[in-house]
């Protein structure tokens, strides 16, 4: 395959083995070199050479790692990023700007677009291997991470040795905001620093529902963990299992996905477009309270029967 035709790129399949980075440049020497390089590093390559080919291959697999030109006929690499980093299913992967532009104004944007680093061209290759390695592992740990404590729709907020948040997932931090939309802030905290000593408790939530938290023990230095979910609850007072209202287009998407088909697969099997495929990803996902492929897949099963 040549590595640098697009034509050819988008018909591969990476090893699932391998991991694989997307180099979105227009100059094609740029191309061809890093090509190369990482393909003797282990990876898999893609490659775009403008932003709209970007997105055509994040649609077919989303990568590890992307090299962005921060400069490009079109849409820029910053708004390339910006919209990344704004699509929930993507936004996890690291952006690392290549650019000849070294002034402050121009790295503080490619920080402010997402980008986690920069690499000045002319390119030293061994040093954008080596930044690239350190936040290809970074983002895979902290992703494992977010998975294991949202894979079954839970939340898990970390409690400091004085009661204060220190740290809470995505999902934790939704149900609080909707617990305690419109009241006091000092509720809210009150709440959640009782949880250590009362092991178990619950506020109520919008539609029928209550936030059930309870402690899970220390995590080290003092710290408290505690673990919340969602619950509906029935006309007596009792609590009954989560119901999650998938429309049913969103829930034969669901049913592809728990079943190992790509977007692009499952476009071709819905007849959609696979960008249509990504918007119902996006709804199921917030739906569900879960912020991956691999959680969304895992709660599949009780959710489809």
């Amino acid at each position: 395959m040549n590595a640098i035709d697009p034509l050819a790129v988008r018909a591969a399949t990476p090893s699932p083995a391998r991991r694989v980075i997307l180099v979105v440049d227009d100059a094609l020497d740029t191309l061809r070199m890093l090509c190369d390089a990482l393909a003797g590093e282990g990876y898999a390559v893609l490659v775009a050479r403008d932003a709209e080919e970007a997105l055509q291959r994040f649609e077919i697999t989303v990568p590890d790692g992307v090299l962005l030109d921060a400069v490009m006929p079109g849409l820029d690499g910053f708004a390339l990023c910006r919209q990344l980093k704004g699509t929930p299913a993507w936004s996890h992967v690291p952006v690392l700007f290549m650019t000849g532009l070294s002034e402050t104004e121009q790295i503080l944007k490619g920080f402010a677009s997402g980008g986690v680093d920069y690499v000045v061209k002319p390119l030293r290759i061994p040093e954008v291997l080596a930044r690239l390695g350190t936040h290809v592992r970074n983002a895979q740990a902290a992703r494992l991470a977010r998975e294991a404590v949202d894979i079954a729709g839970l939340g898990t907020v970390v409690l400091d040795v004085h009661g204060r948040i220190a740290w809470q997932s995505p999902q934790a931090g939704r149900w609080l905001d909707e617990a305690f939309a419109a009241r006091p802030a000092q509720q809210r905290e009150g709440w959640v620093r009782s949880v250590p000593e009362a092991g178990d408790s619950a506020v109520p939530l919008p539609a029928g529902r209550r936030l059930v938290a309870r402690h899970m023990g220390e995590s080290g230095f003092s710290e408290a963990m505690l673990l919340l979910r969602a619950e509906r609850v029935d006309a007596v007072g009792a609590p009954r299992q989560p119901e999650v209202p998938l429309t049913p287009r969103e829930t034969e998407v669901l049913s592809w996905l728990a079943k190992g088909k790509t977007n692009r697969d499952i476009a071709d099997i819905l007849g959609m477009s696979p960008r249509t495929v990504n918007k119902h990803l996006e709804h199921i996902f917030e739906k569900l309270g879960v912020e991956t492929r691999s959680a969304a897949t895992a709660i599949a099963g009780q959710l489809l029967g």
